[in-house]
This record gives C-alpha cells, structure tokens and sequence, in this order.
C-alpha cells in the first residue's frame, strides 16, 4: 500500500529543475557557453509543461473516482469512507 499517491506534475518539474541546473553547472564550468536569456523561455515552458500534467492527471483522478462511485451496487453501502463509516 503506497503512503501518498503519485504526482506527475512534480515529477516534470523537478526533472526540468534537474535538467536547467545541470544546464546552469555546464555553462559555469565552461563546458557549455549559453546566455541566460536560453534558460528563461525553458523555465516557463517546464513549469507550464508540469501545470499541463497536474491539470490532466487531477482530470483523469476525478473520472475514475466518479466511474467508481456510480459503479456500487445497491447491496453497498452509501459512502464507505469519511464521517459516515466511522459511525
């Protein structure tokens, strides 16, 4: 059983993180001459790219939540979680 579910969205923004650092540490250490200008439209993109991801994963976990609450039968009960279970 997981502890917490898994994101997407963070995933994508902490590998395009991972990716301008490693861009940033290559143009510092001289291996890599690029302006600093290269890496803003790449900040904004990824961050947009991970909103994207959120977005559609957040869509995709209401759907199968929805699909599976109209999915009970009549035998079960009207709410297996929250206030009502614990009563």
């Amino acid at each position: 059983m997981p502890r917490h579910e898994f994101r997407p969205g963070r995933a994508v923004a902490g590998l395009v993180m991972l990716a301008l650092a490693g861009g940033y540490a290559a143009d510092a250490a001289g291996a890599w001459n690029a302006p600093w200008t290269f890496f803003a439209p790449l900040v904004l993109g990824g961050l947009g790219l991970a909103a994207t991801v959120t977005w559609a994963s957040y869509r995709l976990r209401r759907r199968r939540a929805a699909s599976k609450a109209s999915a009970e039968g009549p035998t079960d009960p009207a709410s297996t979680s929250g206030s009502q279970a614990m009563r």
